[in-house]
């Protein structure tokens, strides 16, 4: 599978995205502010294979500011090696002993299960 074919494949999975500028004006900031916020890793975001416009999921925001848990596990991630693709995938896959997907669990509260599960993937 190309990565491009892949690309394609999680933005079927994830379904909504934002572009960096409509998340600047959901957070009242500058686009280079959101810059800054995914190279901290406190958001994600991947090109659009279609446009080439890097886009964030949706589900990364809550109102005006980047989803609370998500950083944290973000990085948590990252350091069990996993591509910001990769981890985007996880994020979104349903897991049945969960049940669901680690995004909603992370939404629902319920960061420490989310980042013992993703520590736990480094092993």
């Amino acid at each position: 599978m190309t990565e491009e074919n892949s690309t394609a494949q999680i933005f079927d999975l994830v379904g909504e995205w934002l572009t960096i500028p409509d998340l600047a004006e959901a957070f009242d900031l500058k686009v280079t502010r959101v810059h800054t916020l995914i190279s901290e890793r406190a958001l994600l975001a991947l090109r659009d294979p279609e446009t080439g416009v890097r886009k964030v999921p949706a589900l990364f925001v809550r109102g005006d500011r980047p989803l609370e848990p998500l950083k944290g596990t973000l990085v948590v991630l990252g350091d069990a090696g996993f591509t910001d693709e990769e981890a985007i995938e996880w994020l979104f896959t349903d897991d049945e002993s969960l049940p669901g997907r680690p995004i909603d669990a992370l939404i629902d509260g319920r960061k420490t299960e989310i980042r013992r599960r993703a520590s736990a993937l480094a092993w």
